[in-house]
């Protein structure tokens, strides 16, 4: 077999090196452009993992590697003057030029040929006389944008710049120093890569001598921080001098120095293919995620692993090739989602500089949801334990089950069961499943429980399997229900959420169909604008006139009337996912030239109507929420900064919290899912509307909420399926945490259930003996 390489970086190396190892009768080629000790960039952090991988496959690389790293355990986040550690993390780094080193020597051992100084043909033209070409030639790969129509990459660049820097000396942690400055935030990354020892083996034959260590500093800052400072006109030896002078005092007053040092702006790659015909992608050139989670090299070796093991494993090179995506596209997806949830953060920086030092430096270091409460509380219990003393936690009690106020109503614990619809209503009247339903999941210790979306007339409905309170019977219907939560699971709130369908209206129940128009007995919907929600499927809306626009009014507030008379706790308006009010506020979905269009002011001047008509009827000491889509997930929708703004009108006008949802508004919409991907959103409007928020979206797990609420991301957390799946979800929480407390009560005929039921013994003695 003849083997291309195209990139000599530590990725396309290791792939020649593991190739070559395990039939030497391969003949493998690098291709490098640049000279031997060329390189960007300085340290190289890799993660035990990796490391274990890599002793699998090499030991020979391994053990020199070995020989080689800076280990540390701390991570130091300083910010106005205080440095705050967290202990137990676990790093391991090498310098990149040390590590090029032992791969050059590990190929040229084994007879892999290197050719520097060399630009590769075209993959096209390799792939013709090699059985495989690897194109490990980076994130601006020119094999991928040749062949660009089979691969079908997509980069996104981001709104950060930054420039890779080293200090001559070396921290002796992961350090984030955060420096606010008169032109905005900057942050700095650094990490040692070298250990203060003039013996070190990095001063043969390529590296430089570090008698006093040396680190990794990564400078970075948004753009219009980045122009406003100046540095868009600066060389790379002003731009050095200028960043050592904003972080002297962790720098100790020392230079910076850079490597052909460029200010640039991160480009995550992403592909719908990473093979054609025999020429396969790798590395960076497949997929990048961001610095911040140290992943850049960690994936490349990892590809090089998979890749090799998948050529030696499968019975000819398609099958490899084949295999080798399958098994790297989870891994990588799932690390470019935590990567995208830090660099975010990092670009939504400024959102959190206001808040307490050790929630700031929790928020940073569980950014990318990798790291969360119970696995931090493991590395360092002492910084954990202090978090959740400035939270307000009482002793031996998780975040999840501290109470939290809202107007006259106090919630036991944080925990919410999220609206659900359920579409088993018969002209919008709530029977005997939904006292079940609701019942179950009160009796399964969430502090609050709420309702579907119950619509305000018939028309309001989404299907004719709605609830509603559009009639005093179903407004008895519905007090049927609170009855039964406030009596059998005292302690546990019940809210209603109020809305009406508008233009996603008179369609099937879900699972006959979503968003499809009924088959018949449609009824006429009405919208802020003549927009139908799929041009040719569902039909086309009546916008609402004046008259309109009162009808609905009077119906909310009916509505209200009636919810307050059925004993709900609190009242939501719903003001997302594409529903009416929804309608207005968005603008993809309203194209009024009236009063009631064109502006973000404009547009919030229906759904504030209603509020304040609503907040009019309903009982001043009961609290009021809104849930809004904070994005429309497609181009021209809400922005983040409209869904600020939006959540700031709410509470300027009474609202008690904000439910941030995302989405559902536009069919063409473009959602980022992934673990709790709509967090970031209630974190946003949270810290910079300073108004209390519920976060919704994928959130699955306790540790989950716990690090959502500790990070300061939410003041409640909302949870559909997980109470779909385990109608007592709080309660096994409470019990998952060995905790006991009035946070959530079993209720008595339950107490003997307190307590996992034993199970068949799985832990088989171990041998004692091994007989040669």
């Amino acid at each position: 077999m003849r083997i291309a390489v195209i990139g000599g970086g530590p990725g396309g190396l290791y792939a020649a090196v593991l190739l070559k190892r395990l039939d030497p009768a391969r003949e493998i080629t690098v291709w490098e452009r640049n000279a031997p000790d060329d390189t960007f960039g300085f340290g190289v952090v890799l993660s035990d993992e990796t490391l274990g991988g890599i002793e699998h496959a090499d030991p020979t690389v391994h053990r020199s590697l070995q020989r080689e790293f800076v280990r540390w355990d701390d991570i130091d986040i300083g910010h106005r003057g205080q440095t705050l550690t967290s202990g137990g993390h676990g790093f391991a780094a090498l310098g990149r030029r040390r590590l090029l080193e032992i791969l050059h020597e590990r190929c040229e051992s084994l007879g892999v040929r290197l050719r520097f100084r060399t630009p590769a043909p075209p993959a096209a033209e390799l792939a013709a006389d090699h059985d495989l070409v690897i194109a490990a030639d980076g994130v601006h790969s020119a094999t991928r944008e040749a062949h660009a129509d089979v691969f079908e990459p997509h980069v996104t660049t981001h709104r950060c710049r930054y420039i890779w820097l080293a200090a001559d000396f070396a921290f002796d942690s992961f350090r984030f120093e955060i420096a606010e400055t008169e032109h905005g935030v900057m942050q700095l990354h650094g990490y040692p890569f070298s250990r203060p020892s003039p013996d070190h083996p990095s001063t043969r034959p390529f590296g430089p001598r570090y008698p006093f260590g040396a680190s990794t500093v990564i400078v970075e800052m948004r753009e219009e921080v980045w122009r406003a400072a100046g540095f868009d006109t600066c060389d790379e030896q002003q731009s050095t001098e200028r960043c050592a002078k904003v972080f002297a005092e962790v720098l100790g007053g020392r230079p910076l120095r850079g490597n052909s040092s460029t200010w640039t702006a991160f480009r995550t790659v992403v592909n719908e293919r990473w093979s054609h015909g025999n020429i396969v992608l790798l590395g960076d050139a497949a997929h990048t995620a961001h610095f911040s989670i140290g992943s850049g090299t960690k994936l490349a070796v990892e590809d090089a692993l998979a890749l090799a093991a998948c050529v030696e494993e499968q019975p000819d090179l398609p099958a490899a090739l084949a295999a080798y995506e399958t098994e790297r596209r989870p891994v990588v997806e799932s690390t470019q989602r935590a990567a995208a949830a830090s660099l975010r953060w990092f670009e939504e920086l400024a959102v959190h500089t206001d808040q307490p030092p050790r929630q700031f430096a929790f928020n940073l270091l569980t950014r990318s949801r990798r790291v969360t409460h119970d696995n931090l509380r493991l590395r360092d219990a002492a910084f954990t334990d202090a978090v959740e003393r400035d939270f307000g936690c009482p002793p031996d009690t998780p975040p999840m089950f501290t109470p939290f106020r809202l107007r006259g109503l106090t919630l036991r614990n944080r925990v919410v069961v999220s609206p659900m619809d359920m579409y088993v209503a018969e002209d919008g009247m709530p029977g005997d499943f939904h006292l079940v339903h609701l019942g179950a999941r009160a009796l399964g210790g969430a502090g609050l429980v709420m309702t579907e979306m119950v619509c305000v007339s018939p028309e309001g409905r989404i299907t004719p399997g709605c609830t509603g309170l559009y009639t005093s019977e179903q407004a008895a219907a519905w007090r049927r229900v609170t009855d039964f939560v406030h009596h059998r699971a005292p302690g546990t709130a019940i809210g209603v959420q109020l809305g009406h369908s508008g233009r996603k209206g008179s369609t099937r129940v879900m699972w006959e169909g979503i968003d499809q128009p009924l088959a018949t007995g449609n009824w006429p919907v009405s919208a802020a604008s003549p927009l139908p929600y799929r041009p040719g499927v569902n039909q086309v809306p009546h916008a609402l006139d004046r008259t309109g626009l009162d009808e609905i009014r009077q119906q909310f507030t009916a509505a209200a009337r009636r919810a307050a008379r059925s004993g709900f706790d609190l009242l939501e308006l719903h003001c997302a996912h594409g529903y009416l009010l929804s309608g207005f506020l968005s603008p993809l979905t309203n194209m009024r030239q009236d009063a009631y269009g064109g502006s973000l002011e404009n547009r919030l001047r229906f759904p504030l109507e209603v509020f304040d008509a609503v907040r009019g009827v309903w009982p001043e000491d009961r609290p009021m929420t809104v849930r809004i889509s904070a994005t429309d997930w497609a181009d021209g929708g809400t922005t983040a900064q409209d869904a600020v703004a939006v959540a700031r009108a709410f509470a300027a006008h009474g609202a008690d919290a904000i439910d941030v949802s995302t989405g559902q508004v536009v069919a063409d919409e473009r959602p980022e899912y992934g673990r709790s991907y709509q967090t970031p959103y209630a974190d946003r409007i949270r810290n910079e509307a300073h108004v209390p928020v519920i976060a919704v979206g994928a959130i699955s797990s306790w540790d989950d909420v716990n690090s959502i609420l500790l990070a300061g991301r939410a003041d409640l957390c909302a949870l559909a399926r997980p109470h779909l799946y385990d109608p007592n979800w709080t309660l096994h929480a409470a019990a998952d945490q060995n905790y006991t407390g009035d946070g959530a009560p079993w209720p008595l005929p339950y107490r003997a259930g307190s307590r996992k039921p034993p199970t068949g013994r799985t832990d088989a003695p171990k041998p004692r003996l091994t007989l040669g």
